[in-house]
């Protein structure tokens, strides 16, 4: 026999119980003052008396309540602390009475909310690589926009990996079965171009000896990309734009429309409200496109992301090599305008030069070695092959001394350079014991 269980909130019990004692002691407290009264006593010293065991028993319960709640969230805490994932959260195994336990709980919290944000992310997509802030809220509006039919318009600096971002989409959509894809709008000249997106008929122009589907009916059911959108000839822009409105198109030299259905993600590192001011880019296809935007981040955004970078391409180069620590904080250090393509391109070339399986600061381009040793920066020293947990925990610690450096201690400018809310740099200066006093006044 199924028994039913009725389950009440918190929310409603706990202020019921101290609701009920307070209206148990006024109603007690009232009958002894009316029994002292009538029979010609004094009631203060029975109320005094009661007041005190209700107190008591008030004191007794509310403990009880706190400590059936707080007990296994402070063991979940203690636990949580053990991992070194949470190493920065606990100082000391002795009793600290002194330590605030509600701060202490929600550092711990924050900490677990982004471990299981970067685990969503992995899960998700596997291949992009990066657990900023800045790349998973990226993550987090692709997860949302990709099962969806929404078109895409993806923005971001050359190099910052918008073809992988395309490709992650289609893959987490409802149309991961069918086909996706891709066509470099700047890759080819303007007089195919037309005929790669639409197809032509057979006899359309000189050499068109038999008919060709082009990318639409190649894509029909599918997602097609549109890479580099902004260098796509104006009169092409218009036929694009019908595609987008009535899924459907003519081939070159065709006179018959052909029903298509097919996403479209399209990307650009050029600024098309601009192109749109200047009159290069329709503004209609411009709105048509920019239903939902996906803005990549330049690498020099998401600096904390460049250690996991390094060691996915190491691990992909054909030649078995380690990156020393003053030669990943180099690295670092430098803007990369070339974004994640650059700093990959300067990992496979430095591991063909490595000597002993190390690349040290000798094999990184001049360039690199140059902008980390300017005066302006601070240079850093970090002692070689520690565990990559330690490593990033130093490389943080530098990267907020320097952002502190250069805002002169203001810690609200400071969380603008590195793209974290003020909240989150109060617990990492606490979590690295930086003085934020000594870099006040500073500012370069």
């Amino acid at each position: 026999m199924k028994h039913s269980r009725f389950y009440i909130s918190l929310y409603v019990i706990f202020p019921f119980i101290f609701t009920g004692f307070t209206i148990f002691a006024a109603i007690v407290s009232f009958r002894l003052t009316k029994y002292g009264m009538v029979n010609g006593l004094d009631p203060a010293r029975p109320v005094f008396w009661f007041i005190i065991i209700i107190s008591c028993l008030a004191y007794i319960c509310g403990f009880a309540l706190v400590r059936l709640i707080l007990k296994p969230v402070e063991k979940f805490v203690e636990e949580a602390s053990k991992f070194p994932s949470f190493a920065g959260s606990r100082k000391s195994k002795k009793k600290e009475w002194s330590v605030d336990k509600i701060q202490q709980f929600t550092s711990v919290f924050d900490q677990v909310t982004s471990v299981l944000s970067r685990m969503d992310a992995r899960n998700f997509f596997p291949d992009i690589i990066g657990e900023s802030m800045a790349m998973r809220g990226l993550l987090s509006l692709i997860k949302k926009v990709a099962p969806t039919d929404s078109t895409v318009l993806i923005l971001g600096e050359s190099g910052t990996g918008k073809e992988l971002v395309a490709t992650s989409i289609h893959d987490n959509s409802e149309r991961t079965d069918q086909p996706f894809i891709k066509l470099n709008c700047a890759a080819i000249p303007e007089e195919l171009l037309e005929s790669e997106l639409f197809g032509h008929e057979k006899g359309a122009f000189t050499g068109a000896t038999k008919s060709k589907p082009g990318k639409f009916d190649m894509a029909n059911g599918g997602t097609l990309f549109l890479d580099e959108i902004g260098d796509m000839p104006f009169n092409l822009q218009a036929k694009v734009l019908r595609i987008l409105q009535e899924q459907e198109f003519y081939r070159v030299g065709g006179s018959h429309t052909i029903k298509v259905d097919v996403r479209i993600i399209a990307s650009t590192n050029k600024n098309l409200e601009k192109m749109v001011q200047e009159g290069t880019f329709r503004e209609d296809l411009f709105y048509r496109l920019n239903v939902f935007t996906l803005h990549l981040p330049p690498l020099r955004e998401r600096k904390e992301d460049i250690p996991l970078l390094v060691d996915n391409f190491l691990q992909n180069v054909p030649k078995k090599v380690e990156i020393s620590s003053v030669a990943l904080q180099m690295l670092v250090a430098f803007s990369w305008p070339g974004n994640i393509r650059e700093l990959q391109n300067t990992i496979e070339s430095a591991s063909v030069i490595a000597e002993d399986g190390y690349i040290e600061p000798a094999q990184l381009p001049g360039k690199i070695t140059g902008a980390f040793n300017n005066p302006n920066q601070k240079d850093f020293k970090m002692p070689a092959n520690i565990p990559l947990d330690e490593r990033l925990q130093e490389i943080e610690k530098s990267m907020i001394i320097e952002a502190l450096r250069r805002t002169g201690g203001i810690q609200v400018r400071a969380t603008e350079l590195l793209g974290i809310n003020q909240r989150s740099l109060w617990h990492r200066i606490k979590k690295h014991n930086i003085d934020v006093k000594g870099l006040k006044n500073t500012e370069i």
